[in-house]
């Protein structure tokens, strides 16, 4: 008999920030398959049976492949099994959830959906940033910064154009690129904008910035990924978290 899987988001990385819903999957897997953004504090929940199986990407270095990953899923589910795939942030925002719940569609696999808070918004909020505000910010666009066969998948002068806040995940590679792409394309220089680096965690760091001076005050301060990218006015309200 099969069994089922969850796909769970685990929050942007404070464990606190995990739903009451997700943590009950966790406590009563058979089997947990969880990603590099994972808080390890999570994996102490699960019960002394559970089967922990690492699957992490790291940038630029995907030691086992998406497809290895939807097979792992429909194993341990065809072993009768329990089983939570636990993803960074929220399962269907920019973490392949959508795939992996398609496969074990086609494999007949039941599968359920518990939704977590994507970095995009609660890691910002973290850093004292909001995505929208009533004098800055209508609304706010959350886009990848990772490139698919190398490529850019953004069309820059419609990004460029658009009102509110610009929220971009796994851009850190190619943070350069992304400004001057916006600057080229009719963004202007003095936007505020900021990088949140390790959102909600102890060890979270930020950089306030502008679109001009973003990518260079993030290399003289040393972040790197994971981090979440954010530009706007908005960005200009973190200054709040140092008065």
């Amino acid at each position: 008999m099969s069994g089922k899987v969850w796909l769970v988001g685990a929050g942007p990385g404070d464990p606190g920030l995990m739903t009451v819903m997700g943590m009950q999957c966790l406590r009563q897997a058979d089997a947990v398959v969880y990603d590099r953004l994972v808080n390890p504090v999570l994996l102490k929940e699960t019960a002394p049976h559970c089967v922990l199986i690492d699957v992490g990407k790291r940038a630029d270095h995907h030691p086992i492949p998406q497809e290895q990953i939807n097979a792992i899923l429909i194993e341990q589910a065809g072993l009768g099994r329990k089983v939570v795939r636990l993803k960074g942030g929220d399962p269907f925002v920019f973490g392949r959830g959508g795939e992996e719940a398609e496969a074990l569609a086609r494999a007949g696999i039941a599968c359920d959906v518990v939704p977590g808070i994507t970095s995009a918004i609660g890691g910002l909020a973290r850093a004292g940033i909001p995505v929208t505000h009533r004098d800055f910010a209508s609304s706010f666009h959350v886009i990848t910064g990772h490139l698919r066969d190398g490529k850019d998948p953004h069309n820059w002068r419609l990004l460029a154009q658009l009102e509110g806040t610009l929220v971009i995940l796994m851009g850190m590679s190619r943070l350069a690129d992304i400004c001057r792409q916006l600057m080229d394309h009719g963004r202007a220089a003095d936007t505020p904008a900021a990088v949140v680096m390790n959102a909600s965690h102890p060890e979270q760091r930020m950089v306030l910035a502008t679109l001009a001076t973003l990518p260079e005050q993030s290399r003289l301060a040393g972040l790197g990924a994971p981090s979440l990218i954010v530009i706007g006015e908005v960005a200009s309200l973190a200054l709040l978290q140092m008065m």
